[in-house]
């Protein structure tokens, strides 16, 4: 009998005990919180508990810079409660937990109302994020409420994430697009911008080096020197012979000379006679420096030396800057007149003619410039020089040519490198713009992410329009003032058909 009693007291105390537990457990647990603000200069992406009044609660706070956003690596973060009647309570922290997170300890005096500002100081960056008015609760059931359904379509990337990866987001505008029509086009030297370099008599090329395919040359470079061909006679014997001719000429002259010049001394003969001794002697001369520099041109066209001493050597200047396209010189070779030696191509300002079916012919009468994309470059290149609108239509393909006169000093496209050029008209009226960046193909479709909060994304199709600069009309889809993520927007994609993206309200 006392064991029954004994077992029955247990049971009883022990039921006792679990049902305060019990009841604990029931009590609902609010619901964790959330704000994000942008600025010219930064982004605040804040998670925290809810605020009880004299309890503590950690401000985990996402710092995100919007010039690289890269997240904000060191600082100073300070949260300022204020309310009406009492001075401003400030929590702050002096360096982040982890890069771009930064842990605030909030206690609040008491249950109030309170309007919230966010305060970064780091080098070079001073931001201040106004995030609203916050509650301070009595007690934790008071900070129970309900949060509302969520929004379709919703996704979670991590500010991990985005830090890490190649991410960024813009702001939705109104703009301004012009109608376009895309073509291919072809690239081409312009007017005056090839030229060939010939050989303008017969001769010897004397370089010790000439320029090469592919060299890049200026205007007015000697290119190379060139010997031209001796006089008949043609055989070293000859020209030796001649030499000594003249030199025992000269020597004949000079004797005559000083016999003059003694007659006329002791006046024997008149000065005439001496006068036309030293024109016999200047006219020897000359003849045997004739013949000295034509045995000497003889001999450096049969070596190919080059500027030998006393014969003279023809300079082959580039008539245009660009590069060597063609060459058939080498050092030493004999050429022929009009030989072509070298030929060259500016390649810093080319053509670029678009290829226009007949049809679109009423297009081009508003023509008010065109773009010019380039494979390996995000935006197209502007194009204003308009050289030329065919009106001549190839019988063959039916198409007309417009051309455009492109500048090419970084050497993005080459000569005969086929190319899209998009023609454009009159603007249209202004409607939302989005970078093509933000556009991904969705099973056909075309959808961009939308920024909400700072780790949280909305998936939204959208209609497009007009195209250009890089920028894209959107019909329907997005509204000015949305933030759209511009790079990384596969990423955010992949993340939404993941199964295993972190929750909302990860720890820190």
């Amino acid at each position: 009998m006392k064991l029954g009693t004994l077992i029955f007291t247990l049971l009883a105390v022990v039921g006792c005990q679990k049902q305060p537990i019990a009841q604990k457990a029931q009590e609902p647990e609010p619901h964790p919180e959330s704000a994000s603000n942008w600025t010219t200069k930064t982004e605040l992406f804040m998670e925290y508990p809810p605020l009880i009044g004299s309890q503590t609660s950690r401000f985990a706070i996402h710092f995100t810079r919007l010039d690289n956003f890269k997240a904000v690596a060191k600082g100073r973060v300070e949260v300022i409660l204020a309310r009406e009647g009492s001075p401003p309570e400030k929590f702050s922290t002096d360096a982040p937990s982890r890069p771009g997170i930064f842990a605030v300890d909030v206690k609040p005096s008491g249950a109030a109302d309170y309007k919230v500002s966010v305060r970064l100081l780091s080098d070079g960056l001073n931001d201040i994020h106004e995030v609203g008015v916050i509650a301070a609760h009595a007690t934790k059931i008071d900070a129970v409420h309900e949060h509302g359904a969520e929004l379709p379509d919703l996704v979670s990337f991590l500010k991990e994430q985005q830090w890490t990866l190649d991410f960024a987001t813009a702001i939705v505008e109104d703009q301004s697009l012009r109608s376009s029509l895309r073509v291919p086009a072809e690239v081409s030297p312009r007017s005056g911008g090839e030229a060939e370099v010939t050989s303008p008599f017969d001769g010897r090329l004397v370089s010790a080096r000439l320029p090469i395919i592919g060299e890049r040359v200026s205007r007015g470079q000697v290119l190379t020197s060139l010997l031209p061909p001796t006089s008949s006679p043609s055989d070293v014997a000859s020209l030796e012979l001649m030499k000594n001719e003249n030199s025992l000429a000269l020597q004949l002259a000079r004797k005559d000379r000083e016999r003059a010049e003694r007659l006329v001394n002791t006046g024997a003969a008149p000065a005439k006679r001496l006068e036309e001794a030293r024109t016999v002697e200047a006219t020897a001369e000359a003849r045997v420096k004739a013949a000295e520099s034509r045995l000497a041109q003889f001999e450096a066209s049969s070596t190919a030396e080059t500027n030998p001493q006393g014969s003279r050597l023809f300079a082959l200047r580039a008539p245009i800057g660009g590069i060597i396209l063609k060459t058939d010189a080498a050092p030493g070779a004999n050429v022929k007149s009009g030989a072509v030696l070298f030929q060259i191509i500016d390649v810093d300002r080319v053509y670029v003619a678009g290829v226009v079916p007949e049809a679109d012919l009423p297009f081009v009468r508003n023509l008010s410039g065109a773009e010019l994309e380039i494979p390996g470059v995000d935006q197209p290149r502007s194009l204003s020089r308009l050289i030329s609108v065919g009106r001549v239509v190839d019988p063959k393909s039916r198409t007309f040519s417009v051309i455009y006169e492109v500048d090419n000093v970084d050497g993005r496209i080459a000569i005969n490198q086929t190319l899209h050029i998009r023609l454009l008209t009159k603007a249209s009226a202004a409607t939302p713009v989005v970078p093509e960046s933000a556009l991904i193909d969705d099973g056909g479709r075309p959808i961009v992410f939308v920024q909400l909060a700072g780790e949280t994304f909305q998936r939204k199709a959208v209609r497009l329009g007009l195209r250009e600069g890089g920028n894209v009309q959107v019909l329907e889809g997005v509204f000015p003032g949305e933030r759209v993520v511009t790079k990384g927007a596969h990423l955010v994609r992949l993340s939404a058909m993941s199964s295993q993206v972190p929750a909302h309200g990860h720890a820190h």
